[in-house]
């Protein structure tokens, strides 16, 4: 007797169900998609119980006619694929034909459509993955789709759906973040009680996320202005084909202040033209773009959009059509990184008394000290309220772990030393600098509530970097920090960390020009370093010794340091050395020149800024605070912790109830 044998259709189909269908917001996923495809302008969606009992889906598409709509409930069945040619340049959400027949397979589905060209529509109804019956309907152009008991004939699956206000939650991020990703078309979120989302048509994607987020949420954002750049700096070979010589990436969206910190990366999402994506590559983009400006252990919220063509993107490497492949990988990544490092430096942000009063405490670099964060904001009636709700929120999946790249070891890849707005160029679109007009949003109960009208209780004008160049020190609390005052409020600054920032900067632009100072010790100091330290000193000696270190090999476990960095004294030598090369150790992804140039900026700047309990001068403390001023990043030392906070003049008041 053969023990091969092929499945029966049914049980292929929840197989399938099982890979594409998780929970709730799997089904609207699926359709959210398939309605988009469609060319909707409006899209409402309605569940019941979380979307256990009742998910609807209710679109004004084309449609299909009465022979399409049955043809849809077969597996592989699809109107967005003719070749194998196809699966090369994919420029609609779906294209697997999976998600009717599969959804069907384990759930009660009631199909009603209506091809505009047609004088009549189609209903047909599933249970379970059989067709119970077909129906001509007098129906408006377009489709719904009806889904009823998801799981029912899987009850064992049905056991693992979570409470119904989270299953909600799950699907009200999914909506928002479509909605995001099409602020051209309208999107409506309902319940039998209320009434979730409700955004209509918006011009600009600001305007999209005034809508659902509101004012204090757009303030909290640094919009990442339209960068593009051509294929062709990443193409080498010397002819190129038409399409190539025209093709271009271009990157846009929203990422957080420097001050707006999140505990893990799940309030990172990536649009691959107009998909949701779960992407490592991007997601380590990002890391970098922020690297010495926030602490290693917290994130961002970011909202990033990458527009490329078709061609040079992969999207059939998922199930569920989460994760995607790009053609020119590193060319990707490093147009990313610097596209969102330059609007970081351009807003230059500074951290207020009171986002540093609401902030956890979390593990921050250098000297093991403690960097300030925001916390996630609260769960309202069981939906999500934050900048950017959390991925695992819209059940496609957490955001990527801390093991990106890991395969043991580093390596080093070649960096041009030119600054990165010369490496490419950017093309600025439109800015946020702009008021954005307010947006009436239909709302009862409205999560994200009607945040058209400005609030009282609104925060001051959030503090810019050119207001540090007027301060006036004050003096000093505990030695440590310096307080200062101008005509926008009461100033804090560390500074160690301020003192830090000053020389980190200098010490790049010093190793770019190639005059890095270097002080020799009276003593060469020899030290024992572990196996993998000497494996990583001969990676990066070179690199060491063009940043004033002279170091040499005096055995097979044994270096000399002669010479350190102007500014670091004697007894710091052994320590800023092991705590290079340590740092380096645990780098788990490939480190660019510019990168490891950073760590050793960083390590070396820490250990020779001023020190904490350090009684300053008054034309010390002048001194700092104007140097300071002209830093590209004032707002945080390079290992991320605040430098500055600033107490307003609207916040001093409001303390003593004067307004």
């Amino acid at each position: 007797m053969s023990r091969i044998r092929i499945l029966p259709e049914a049980v292929a189909n929840k197989i399938a169900a099982g890979e594409v269908v998780e929970r709730p917001a799997s089904v609207v996923k699926e359709l959210l998609e398939n309605a988009i495809d469609a060319g909707a302008k409006t899209i409402r969606v309605e569940v019941e119980v979380g979307g256990k009992r009742m998910i609807r889906v209710i679109d004004d598409g084309h449609g299909m006619s009465h022979d399409d709509a049955l043809l849809a409930f077969e597996r592989h069945a699809t109107s967005k694929l003719k070749s194998a040619d196809d699966l090369l340049s994919i420029a609609t959400l779906g294209f697997r034909g999976e998600a009717l027949p599969t959804i069907a397979a384990v759930s009660r589905l009631l199909l009603e459509t209506r091809d505009e060209a047609e004088p009549e529509g189609t209903r047909i109804e599933f249970a379970g993955g059989k067709l119970m019956g077909v129906k001509p309907a007098g129906l408006p152009a377009g489709t719904t789709v009806s889904v009823a008991d998801i799981f029912y004939c899987v009850p064992a699956r049905r056991k693992f759906l979570k409470s119904d206000t989270t299953e909600l939650g799950h699907i009200a991020s999914l909506v928002t973040h479509y909605a995001l990703a099409n602020p051209a078309k309208q999107f409506i979120l309902s319940t039998p009680t209320q009434e979730i989302i409700n955004c209509p048509p918006a011009e600009k994607l600001a305007d999209r996320v005034y809508q659902l987020f509101g004012r204090q949420a757009l303030e909290e954002l640094v919009e990442i202005p339209v960068a593009s750049a051509s294929f062709r700096a990443a193409i080498t070979e010397p002819e190129l084909e038409p399409e190539e010589e025209k093709a271009s990436l271009t990157v846009s969206g929203f990422t957080s202040r420097p001050d707006i910190q999140r505990v893990n990366r799940n309030g990172i999402y990536i649009f691959v033209n107009r998909r949701l994506v779960r992407d490592r590559l991007i997601l380590h983009a990002i890391h970098e773009a922020y690297r010495n400006i926030l602490p290693p252990t917290v994130f961002p919220a970011t909202l990033l959009f990458l527009e490329m063509p078709y061609e040079e993107v992969d999207v059939n490497v998922h199930p569920a059509k989460i994760e995607v492949r790009f053609r020119r990988s590193q060319f990707v990544h490093d147009f990313t990184r610097d596209a969102i490092r330059q609007a970081l430096m351009g807003a230059r942000p500074i951290a207020s008394f009171a986002a540093a009063a609401a902030a956890p405490q979390t593990a921050g670099g250098g000297n093991g000290e403690l960097s300030g964060g925001i916390a996630p904001a609260p769960v309202e009636s069981g939906v999500p309220r934050a900048i950017i709700p959390s991925m695992e929120e819209i059940g496609v999946g957490s955001g990527v772990g801390s093991d990106f790249g890991s395969g043991g070891g580093f390596d080093l890849t070649g960096a041009p030393m030119r600054p990165v707005e010369q490496r490419i160029p950017f093309t600025s679109g439109t800015s946020l600098g702009q008021a954005v007009a307010p947006v009436q949003i239909s709302s009862a109960g409205n999560w994200a509530a009607n945040l058209a009208a400005p609030n009282a209780d609104a925060p001051a004008s959030l503090p810019r970097p050119e207001q540090i160049a007027d301060l006036k020190p004050l003096g000093q609390v505990s030695a440590s920090f310096i307080v200062a005052v101008n005509g926008e409020g009461l100033w804090l600054i560390d500074q160690h960390v301020a003192h830090e920032r000053v020389l980190f900067e200098q010490h790049l632009e010093a190793r770019r020009a190639g005059k890095i100072e270097a002080q020799r010790m009276l003593m060469p100091l020899v030290i024992e370093l572990s196996p993998r330290q000497i494996v990583t000193f001969e990676k990066i000696a070179e690199e060491l010794s063009a940043n004033g270190f002279e170091v040499e090999l005096m055995g097979p476990k044994s270096v000399a340091i002669q010479a350190v960095p102007a500014g670091v004294i004697a007894p710091d030598a052994e320590k800023l050395l092991r705590e290079i090369l340590d740092g380096i150790e645990r780098e788990n992804a490939a480190i660019s020149i510019e990168t490891l140039q950073a760590k050793i900026a960083a390590s070396t700047a820490c250990h020779a800024a001023i020190k904490v309990n350090m009684p300053l001068e008054q034309a010390k403390m002048e001194w700092l605070l104007d140097a300071l001023a002209k830093t590209d990043c004032p707002m945080s030392c390079p290992h991320g912790r605040p430098v500055v906070l600033r107490y307003s003049i609207k916040e001093i008041e409001k303390a003593f109830h004067r307004i």
